[in-house]
């Protein structure tokens, strides 16, 4: 056996210890590496958990804080309203009595100014004007004594307006449309009779007047006393029978066949064709229409003037009455108070 064969047989066994000895020292560390990772990963597994905890909690506590600020913001603007009616409310009560005054005649004035375009009437403006001016006069202040003047100004103007009074122009049609069933037509007989009357009144008058029989003496006899009776009775018969005969055969002159041939049926009609002429104008005053309210009583004037007795105190009055109406029924248009509105902007300005 060569000689080199034991030193390398130890040489071998030498590196086969070392070899193992480095296997056992890897595996030891190895082992140790893996316990450590181990112990780190349940480490890091329990610190995963906790701060899953941790983030829920959090999570919750956010979810908190948002709802109490939505409720801070709630509350906040709660305040903040609350703050600007207090500081509105301070503003107003801190409003000097001046501003007070001025606010309210504008509005009072603005007011009647709406109600009268409304009616048509003059009367809510001069009462707003009057009531603006008494308030100022008792007020006394310098500063708006340049207002009481425009005041003053526009009172005159409009008080020198003269203002349709439609309640008393709608009383005066009522009365006609009442006089409209009592007025004469002119082929009423009756209406000729009561004219013929104070003709008759004057002959028979004539004949009362004529001289009568003389009542004879009393030594005469009882028979001339007979007689003379009998001539009294004579003439009172013959005066009654005259009068009689004179009232049998009329001459008359007719200007309008149409009125003397009415039927009682078409008066009737044309009483109530008035009547809603005069209610048509009665509702055109109150509407403010005066255009179609002067139409109805003109064709009103003419139907009573074409069918109707003229001569009749009634008729008479019924025209009289419905051209006082048609007289006064016209469009008025009241004056602004420009005056006192510009004096108004002015004060609320401060110039």
């Amino acid at each position: 056996m060569p000689g080199w064969v034991g030193p390398l047989a130890i040489a071998l066994l030498l590196i086969s210890l070392a070899a193992l000895a480095l296997a056992w020292q890897g595996y030891s560390r190895q082992q140790s590496l893996e316990e450590l990772l181990v112990r780190r990963q349940e480490s890091n597994q329990a610190d995963v958990a906790a701060a899953k905890a941790n983030a829920k909690a959090a999570q919750d506590l956010a979810t908190d804080n948002a709802a109490k600020v939505a409720l801070l913001d709630a509350r906040l603007a709660e305040v903040a309203l609350q703050r600007a009616q207090l500081e509105e409310l301070m503003q107003s009560m801190s409003r000097s009595r001046d501003e007070n005054i001025v606010n309210d005649i504008e509005a009072a004035v603005r007011v009647a100014l709406q109600q009268t375009v409304v009616t048509g009437s003059a009367e809510p403006l001069v009462a707003a004007l009057k009531q603006a001016d008494d308030r100022l006069q008792r007020y006394k202040q310098p500063r708006l004594e340049g207002i009481r003047r425009a005041v003053s100004r526009d009172l005159d103007r409009v008080k020198a307006v003269s203002v349709v009074d439609v309640s008393s122009l709608a009383v005066k049609l009522d009365e006609a449309a009442r006089l409209l069933d009592e007025l004469p037509l002119l082929n009423d007989a009756r209406t000729s009779r009561r004219d013929a009357a104070p003709a008759n009144a004057p002959k028979t008058a004539a004949s009362a007047a004529k001289p009568a029989r003389p009542e004879p003496a009393a030594d005469e006899g009882r028979v001339a006393h007979w007689m003379w009776q009998l001539g009294q009775r004579w003439d009172a018969v013959s005066t009654s029978v005259w009068g009689e005969t004179r009232d049998l055969v009329r001459v008359t002159r007719i200007d309008r066949p149409e009125a003397a041939l009415i039927t009682p049926e078409q008066s009737f009609f044309l009483r109530e064709n008035l009547k809603l002429r005069l209610l048509n104008a009665r509702l055109g005053l109150l509407s403010r229409q005066f255009d179609t309210a002067q139409n109805d009583l003109m064709e009103s004037q003419a139907l009573i003037s074409r069918y109707f007795d003229t001569s009749s105190r009634k008729v008479t009055a019924a025209n009289e009455l419905l051209r006082q109406v048609a007289g006064q029924a016209r469009q008025v248009n009241v004056p602004r108070p420009d005056d006192t509105l510009a004096a108004l902007a002015a004060a609320q300005a401060g110039r």
